[in-house]
């Protein structure tokens, strides 16, 4: 009896991303190039797709070097720094950053304006993977000053003598955060202002638990994500913490008949980067491998 595959309905895109690649259509349909700084997102096979049909994509030294020309900024968001060197190139700027992260990078300015007109000293920390792209654009919110946190073992890079203010990178674990601001609560010194935002995206944190009973529920996974994806990465391990049968593929090509063997169910889902087409290729490739088994 061939096994039954399902794709999640939850998983792909998030509203942040498929805002920035609606927004990248509509002008390469008027257009025959449109620049983007940095992969649209940490999707290889969405970010091919795109490119065939005219975006290119660009880093920060190419971007000095263009004048007169579109560029479209991703969800992950920018320094202010990309913004006034596209304003001092004639470059139109097509804004595509979150919501979410646009928020949290006015948060993130305005706690440290705050703090220079107080001179109180508080120290930004953001609890992210450093040299994110996102994390890039808020670290810049603070002119460099801020402290990125990847961890627990880094803590002792915050001077608990000085006030401190906890933001977080929108794609990280609410497990994280809490424990990361738990234990920097509990190393301030007496008297020392200590505030924290919870600053996760919540159309990505609640995918966690959906995540976990639909990883629970088949005998195998294949989870579908990029190899960049920070997010990918954490929903992932989300997924084989109920199932080891879980499997993270970038495509089809990536798929092992053996883990398929025995399998009565096989679910397929994906990271908030993981376009729906390329997880129905992953089903197509599933449902012709089990023709062989």
């Amino acid at each position: 009896m061939a096994a039954s595959v399902e794709i999640d309905d939850k998983s792909g895109f998030c509203f942040g991303v498929v805002t920035a690649i609606n927004k990248a259509e509509d002008e390469l349909r008027g257009t025959e190039t449109l620049y983007c700084l940095g992969d649209i997102v940490h999707n290889t096979a969405e970010v091919e797709r795109l490119q065939r049909k005219g975006l290119v994509t660009i880093d920060h030294n190419r971007l000095e070097t263009l004048h007169d020309v579109k560029v479209l900024l991703r969800a992950h968001g920018e320094p202010p720094s990309t913004y006034n060197c596209a304003k001092a190139r004639n470059i139109t700027v097509i804004d595509a950053t979150c919501p979410v992260v646009l928020r949290l990078q006015q948060r993130i300015r305005e706690a440290y304006c705050e703090s220079v007109k107080n001179g109180d000293g508080t120290q930004i920390v953001i609890y992210g993977r450093r040299g994110h792209a996102e994390v890039n654009g808020l670290v810049g919110q603070t002119d460099g000053t801020a402290i990125v946190i990847e961890s627990i073992d880094e803590l002792d890079r915050i001077d608990y003598s000085r006030p401190v203010k906890l933001y977080s990178q929108t794609t990280k674990s609410l497990e994280g955060f809490k424990a990361i601001s738990e234990s920097i609560k509990g190393r301030m010194e007496q008297n020392i202002p200590f505030e924290f935002a919870d600053t996760i995206c919540r159309q990505v944190a609640n995918r966690v638990e959906h995540l976990r009973s639909f990883a629970e529920k088949h005998d195998v996974i294949l989870f579908v994500a990029g190899e960049k994806s920070s997010n990918g990465r954490i929903l992932f391990d989300h997924c084989r913490a109920v199932n080891p049968r879980a499997h993270l593929v970038a495509g089809p090509e990536n798929i092992e008949q053996q883990w398929l063997l025995d399998a009565r169910t096989i679910g397929i889902c994906g990271a908030t980067s993981t376009p729906r087409w390329l997880m129905e290729r992953v089903a197509d490739a599933v449902n012709s491998s089990m023709i062989d088994l």
